[in-house]
């Protein structure tokens, strides 16, 4: 088992280019016990793990697959938001994305998949037959009228293949969020490069219906001291508009 702790170690130290004498003189051990670690000479104990994940800064889900390599019992569950000890974080997500409205808000996962929406973001995504539990990366590829809808669509894709990057380099290069860049660098190709200027304060999406457009950009939330592994994964979005023309139309969707 200590042999397998330490390949899991090894890995993700690897993933975040930290160095044996790096990471064992932030977690306060020597880099000859880091790298007996690595190589099964040496033991963690359960502190130590949790330890070397604080200092290396492993999602809580892989934490309980560093703690199971180790031999020992997970620390942390993923519980479903219907469940009874969830309702004050499940309230505070209805409540969030109820009181952004009119303007559009969602949560997803780690994986950009929906798990609510307040009304106005159901309104919009309706155009589009997206509904909670489908994929806002599927969505940029297999929903009809995405790309004819969205008036800067590349600039976006190019946008979401950044945050993906970031997203799958912190959960150690997730393959459904790879998968999702490699898609999104296909249905650009060259012009993945056509980039020129100073870069604006913000890449707003753009969309057109019927004629009008609407124009947003977004804020992330996280919930902040989880323990929990969903919770540590939920996103809310809210969108803001860029302009008066797209606030006035949100305005008047919400009606009085």
């Amino acid at each position: 088992m200590g042999v397998e702790f330490g390949a899991v170690l090894k890995e993700w130290r690897q993933v975040r280019r930290v160095s044996q004498l790096d990471l064992g003189v932030s977690a306060g051990v020597s880099s000859r016990h880091i790298s007996f670690l690595e190589t099964g000479r040496s033991r963690p104990s359960r502190g130590m793990v949790l330890r070397l994940c604080d200092e290396l800064d492993v999602p809580i889900a892989q934490r309980n697959r560093m703690l199971t390599a180790a031999g020992m019992s997970p620390a942390y569950a993923k519980r479903d938001l219907s469940e009874a000890d969830m309702a004050p974080m499940r309230t505070a997500m209805e409540w969030t994305l109820r009181k952004h409205e009119p303007y559009p808000a969602l949560a997803m996962d780690r994986h950009w998949c929906l798990v609510a929406m307040n009304a106005v973001a159901e309104r919009l995504l309706a155009a589009f037959d997206v509904n909670v539990g489908d994929s806002l990366i599927d969505m940029m590829f297999d929903v009809k009228g995405v790309e004819q809808s969205l008036v800067n669509y590349e600039e976006v894709v190019r946008h979401m293949i950044a945050r993906l990057r970031v997203e799958s380099s912190y959960y150690g290069h997730d393959p459904v969020l790879e998968d999702g860049i490699a898609r999104m660098e296909a249905k650009l190709g060259a012009a993945i490069l056509d980039v020129d200027g100073v870069k604006p304060a913000i890449i707003p999406a753009i969309y057109e219906f019927g004629g009008m457009q609407l124009s947003f950009f977004s804020t992330i939330s996280q919930f902040g001291s989880t323990e929990d592994i969903a919770l540590s994964e939920l996103r809310i979005e809210m969108m803001f508009p860029v302009d008066d023309a797209t606030r006035q139309a949100l305005e008047a969707m919400a009606g009085p």
